[in-house]
């Protein structure tokens, strides 16, 4: 699955040294006098040994995990470790060729930093699913799953695990909220409705973009034609959804905006058109009073489509 979701080179990426910036550098790879005393306690460590120690205690702290070329850190961070510990940064290249050094090594950085591992079955990893199920429900994107899933691990000071465990365990996330989310809305995916969403996918000729990506498509101006082309898209989601909580939430927003409509309105002593308190549609509103709700509609309209989106999407990854 994970082979699937990630390329050879990514999951390479993934499980390397990147790029550092100027701001990880000073904040990850400056040694505390505390840091200095634990990497160098005075006797039977050499220069090689320190060096490498220094490199797995910084990049720890800044990737979550250290990867096994630990040689291959960034040059200027090696440097920056190297002048600190008054050392050769050259003092690296001969680091780790015994595999158990680095692994001690790791362990002792993880110790001295209050960092645990996370073992298969453990409770550790057991939270990590959850958390994942939980962003999964929000979230598709593979790469943003692993990138929340490395964020939450940091934050709980818990080693990450291979690029391609956790890669699994984001296939699995995924699996599991499309199949949490069948069971959430299966129940509203009539033969209609399945139609209808099918339709979405279809290039709308006159939109130049399918109904769904028109449906998304936020409006990035306060003008009338924009008002209109919210105010259609409230009305093909109320249709499409009639009796669903969504076209509960579509009215209520557009009561609120019909109150609003009136309000600017009486401010600005601009006639009501007739029904305006009533229901907002196209054929019911006079340019000017489109023009006074501008800011309201788009707001809300654009901040309920946000919320609606989600569902859309759901709805369509079932039903294809």
């Amino acid at each position: 699955m994970s082979e699937k979701m990630f390329s050879e080179d990514q999951l390479e990426q993934l499980r390397s040294f990147p790029d550092i910036g100027r701001d990880d550098l000073i904040r990850y790879f400056t040694l505390a006098p505390s840091d200095l005393a634990f990497v160098d306690p005075g006797r039977g460590r050499g220069p090689t040994d320190r060096l490498g120690l220094a490199v797995q205690l910084s990049t720890l702290q800044w990737l979550g995990f250290v990867p096994d070329d630990v040689v291959s850190a960034p040059p200027v961070a090696v440097a920056r470790l190297a002048e600190q510990l008054q050392l050769d940064p050259a003092d690296l290249e001969g680091y780790g060729q015994r595999s158990h050094t680095r692994s001690d090594h790791l362990r002792l950085a993880a110790s001295y930093l209050s960092w645990k591992s996370a073992p298969a079955g453990g409770m550790a990893m057991k939270e990590l699913e959850q958390f994942l199920l939980d962003r999964a429900m929000e979230h598709d994107s593979p790469t943003l799953l692993f990138n929340l899933a490395r964020e939450y691990l940091i934050a709980s000071k818990v080693i990450r695990p291979g690029a391609i465990i956790l890669a699994k365990m984001v296939g699995t996330a995924r699996a599991g909220a499309s199949e949490l989310t069948t069971q959430l809305v299966g129940h509203l995916l009539t033969e209609q409705m399945r139609s209808d969403l099918d339709r979405l996918l279809v290039l709308d000729v006159g939109l130049g973009m399918t109904r769904l990506a028109w449906l998304v498509k936020p409006a990035v101006e306060a003008s009338a034609s924009a008002v209109k082309t919210s105010i259609d898209k409230l009305a093909l989601a109320e249709e499409k959804s009639a009796g669903t909580i969504e076209n509960r939430l579509a009215k209520s927003d557009l009561q609120v905006g019909a109150e609003n409509l009136g309000a600017r309105c009486h401010e600005r002593r601009t006639p009501c058109p007739d029904g305006a308190l009533a229901q907002v549609r196209p054929s019911c509103c006079r340019p000017s009073a489109r023009t006074c709700a501008a800011e309201d509609l788009l707001t809300r309209g654009n901040c309920w489509f946000m919320l609606n989106q989600a569902l859309f999407v759901m709805r369509v990854r079932i039903a294809t």
